[in-house]
C-alpha cells in the first residue's frame, strides 16, 4: 500500500472536504483519503498502479489543483489567490 500526500488549492469548507473525497474514492485501488481543511493537505493511502497522475487530473477536473506535497513547511498561501471559494461552485 502507498501513501501520497498532496498540496490541494480552493478548499475552504465541509463540501469541499466531501466533493475532493468523493472524487478521489472513484478511482481505482484508492482505500482511503483524509482531507486536512486548515493546511490544505489530502493524504490519500492504496494502490496507484497507474501512478500519481490520476490523482492529480481527478483534482483537477473536480476544480481543486492539486501538486504532490513536497518535504518543506507548508504555505499558508496555498489556498489564496489560486481559486475560487467551493461555495461558489456549481455541482
Amino acid at each position: 500500500m502507498n501513501t501520497v500526500d498532496l498540496d490541494v488549492q480552493g478548499m475552504s469548507c465541509g463540501s469541499c472536504i466531501a466533493k475532493v473525497t468523493d472524487a478521489l474514492k472513484e478511482l481505482p485501488g484508492v482505500d482511503a483519503v483524509e482531507v486536512h481543511l486548515a493546511t490544505g493537505r489530502v493524504q490519500v493511502r492504496g494502490n496507484f498502479d497507474q501512478g500519481n497522475d490520476p490523482l492529480l487530473s481527478t483534482l483537477q477536473q473536480a476544480g481543486y489543483p492539486a501538486r504532490l506535497a513536497s518535504g518543506d513547511t507548508l504555505s499558508s498561501q496555498s489556498t489564496e489567490g489560486g481559486g475560487r471559494s467551493c461555495c461558489s461552485r456549481n455541482s
